[in-house]
């Protein structure tokens, strides 16, 4: 009986442990849960309710501001405030610039100061309107060692008596070489044209200034032209009508000569016929200094050509001597006549 009450009362406390621990488990289980429900709900609910946390925060604060009590307004029977002693009133600072708007604000341009024009040369001030038409041009300066200083362009040159002869196209030279020229014409040209009876009318220029090796060789050293000190001139026109070209053999030689004279007088350098192949149809003048002064004059003033090229060679003279006889082949001598002529006898009558 008593082993059957102590089995009895161990199989109650196995089952009431049992009980307590399927408990105990099920317990844990609801709790993990709803502990990850609660963790996928702040997920969503979190966002939420900050955002309604900082709406009411705006709510509020507005409200407040509009809530502040503003001061009572003074009563008609108030006496009248009494004035501040002028020493007392101090004069507030003016509030500086914003620093934002200095900074922006894009500051004044400072305009360079224009270069001063140089003073004219000698040779500006003596080539006046009286002597030619030429106008200063600006310096120019390249390619290369191309360009020069004090540059003009001459349009024309005034004769002694006020007549203009014009330079076709203008020139642009150095003033130097434009004044030796226009002193050229007015002296040189007018002293030769007078002797045909006229006077100068026009300058055929060939060319002037252009940036250019000699002779348009490239890779050769700077000519003249490419420094503004030089001229190629082709024909002087008269007002007669006439037009002289220097290097035209029709013309009277005394005339191409008297122009050679001038020229080579005056220029440091005169190119023409004979010269070269590249001065056949010109005659090319400059200033180019060289050492010692040296100067170039090469012109090659050439006779008039033939009016009728002689096609046939002249009668044989009677004093020449006798002709060499030709032996034939058989050893008889013939000369080159009598040969013909039995050429001639044994050929076929028509």
């Amino acid at each position: 009986m008593g082993l059957r009450l102590a089995a009895y009362r161990a199989g109650y406390r196995l089952a009431a442990t049992t009980s307590r621990l399927s408990v105990n488990f099920i317990a844990v289980r609801e709790f993990r849960n709803r502990a990850a429900s609660l963790r996928r709900c702040g997920k969503t609910i979190l966002p939420l309710l900050v955002a309604a946390g900082l709406l009411l925060f705006w709510a509020t604060g507005v409200g407040a501001a509009d809530r502040v009590p503003l001061p009572r307004p003074r009563p008609v029977e108030a006496p009248a405030r009494a004035a501040p002693p002028a020493d007392a009133i101090v004069s507030e600072p003016a509030e500086p610039a914003e620093p934002e708007a200095a900074e922006t604000a894009p500051a004044p341009a400072l305009a360079a100061p224009a270069p001063a024009a140089p003073a004219p040369s000698a040779c500006r001030l003596a080539l006046t309107e009286a002597l030619a038409i030429a106008p200063s041009v600006p310096p120019i300066h390249g390619p290369g060692a191309c360009g020069g200083e004090d540059l003009v362009r001459l349009e024309a040159v005034v004769l002694p008596d006020g007549r203009h002869v014009p330079v076709k196209p203008a020139a642009t030279l150095r003033c130097a070489m434009a004044r030796e020229v226009a002193d050229w014409v007015r002296t040189d040209l007018v002293a030769l044209a007078k002797g045909l009876g006229s006077v100068p009318a026009g300058i055929d220029n060939f060319d002037a200034y252009e940036c250019r090796g000699r002779n348009r060789v490239v890779g050769a050293m700077l000519s003249e032209h490419g420094k503004a000190n030089a001229l190629d001139v082709r024909a002087v026109a008269l007002a007669s009508g006439k037009v002289v070209s220097l290097t035209d053999r029709t013309e009277p030689r005394a005339v191409r000569e008297a122009v050679l004279r001038s020229v080579c007088a005056r220029f440091a350098t005169v190119l023409g016929p004979g010269s070269d192949w590249y001065h056949e149809d010109h005659v090319h003048f400059d200033l180019a200094e060289r050492r010692g002064g040296m100067r170039i004059c090469h012109w090659d003033v050439y006779d008039p050509l033939p009016a009728v090229a002689p096609l046939l060679p002249a009668a044989r003279p009677p004093e020449a001597p006798p002709r060499i006889a030709a032996h034939g082949p058989g050893g008889a001598a013939a000369d080159g006549e009598e040969a013909a002529e039995e050429e001639a006898g044994a050929a076929p009558q028509q």
